[in-house]
């Protein structure tokens, strides 16, 4: 019998996708599903950004590129974040990766040990408590409160941290929450973290340009005392609707980016060539794909927050950020793994249970709203009548 290293028996995943799946045969059978559980904008890369990538391989960018990144979407991305956050970094610091998840599994990877503790957010990305666990490093969750409009709190942040710990990993706007942390609690945060000089900070900024009502994103890099143990994650995928380009980058201070350099070239080697150049056309080109999608996911949170808020048993939070609803179902009577579940075989909507996002994730669902509002709108009616005339029984909630 194949034995494996008991590592890779702690490693967990991320239901969306099991969730797709199934969502994905029951289609294949006939049945008509309306997808509310994947978190993809439901719109094209735009046109500018696709031909950049066949203008690259007509142009010959058919080789490896340098582990990082080439030079000039390190440098693009190094003017985009002075643009929107006037910030100063290297293009020396900034590392191109294939997909978001991979800056995680990186950052993880180097600080998570038997005997370290990670501190990530709960409800939170499910990747972050997986790869936790995978290097044997201790999960310590900072719960992510409804009553706090789904914003970390910096005092509570701060508890957490002793001795063994070796990361802080914060996402704001959030996944699967969509809360956004204001910045004076931010401030807290940094100021706090004065204290602890032996943690470094994962702040996952994927969704940062994905905020409403007025709002502004406020980066981590914007922050002088921490930039030498900050690792800042983004990406196209959300920003650019590049999710299977597999684009992302991080900035990384001067004492890991060697780190990550050899963890490259050990693993992935590089970036698809094309894909970069797309992705410096994502970034200098017009943005008003950009802005176009972001108001129409406003639109939709609208409507959303409306819908959930009418339906027996629950009640939502307004998101802030992202594209995503957390909305509370308590009052149901459901479980939430169960009402997800149900929600999917009986009435052909897919969510995700709150609890596949961690464990203070119980008593919610996640809705995301990148789908058409006539989706929407048909899914917030299924599960009314679902609601109405569906009565859980014990093995249900």
């Amino acid at each position: 019998m194949l034995r494996t290293i008991a590592a890779f028996d702690r490693m967990g995943e991320e239901n969306a996708f099991a969730v797709l799946a199934r969502a994905t045969e029951l289609a294949r059978q006939g049945r008509d599903v309306i997808n509310l559980g994947i978190g993809q904008p439901d719109f094209a890369t735009p046109g500018n950004v696709v031909e950049a990538a066949v203008k690259a391989l007509r142009d010959g960018h058919h080789g490896y590129t340098p582990a990082t990144g080439i030079l000039p979407l390190r440098e693009g991305l190094s003017a985009d974040l002075h643009r929107r956050f006037g910030v100063d970094v290297s293009p020396d610091n900034v590392v191109v990766v294939p997909g978001g998840k991979v800056t995680m599994f990186a950052a993880i990877l180097m600080f998570g040990e038997p005997g370290a503790e990670i501190v990530y957010p709960d409800p939170g990305f499910p990747i972050y408590r997986s790869m936790i666990e995978f290097t044997g490093a201790t999960p310590v969750p900072l719960p992510v409160r409804e009553e706090n409009g789904f914003a970390f709190s910096a005092a509570e942040a701060l508890s957490l941290i002793g001795e063994r710990t070796r990361l802080v990993i914060l996402n704001s706007p959030a996944n699967p929450t969509g809360g956004v942390t204001p910045k004076a609690e931010i401030d807290a945060l940094v100021a706090g973290l004065e204290r602890f000089p032996h943690v470094a900070v994962l702040s996952d900024e994927i969704y940062g340009q994905m905020c409403y009502d007025g709002l502004a994103h406020t980066s981590l890099l914007a922050y002088p005392s921490i930039r030498d143990r900050l690792i800042m994650l983004d990406g196209w995928s959300k920003t650019y609707a590049m999710t299977g380009w597999r684009m992302g980058y991080a900035v990384w201070p001067d004492a890991l980016v060697d780190k990550i350099r050899k963890l490259a070239v050990n693993c992935w080697s590089c970036v698809n060539a094309p894909a970069q150049w797309a992705g410096l056309e994502a970034l200098a080109g017009p943005q008003d794909a950009v802005h176009a999608m972001v108001a129409e996911f406003d639109r939709r949170r609208a409507v959303v927050v409306a819908g959930l808020n009418a339906l027996p048993g629950v009640r939502t939070a307004t998101p802030k950020g992202a594209f995503y609803a957390f909305p509370n179902i308590a009052g149901t009577g459901w479980l939430a793994k169960p009402l997800a579940s149900a929600l999917l075989e009986e009435a052909g909507v897919a969510t995700i249970g709150g609890p596949d996002f961690g464990v203070h994730g119980e008593g919610y669902i996640r809705l995301s709203y990148a789908n058409s509002v006539d989706n929407i709108e048909r899914a917030l009616a299924r599960m009314s009548r679902f609601l109405s005339e569906r009565t859980p029984d014990r093995r249900d909630g």
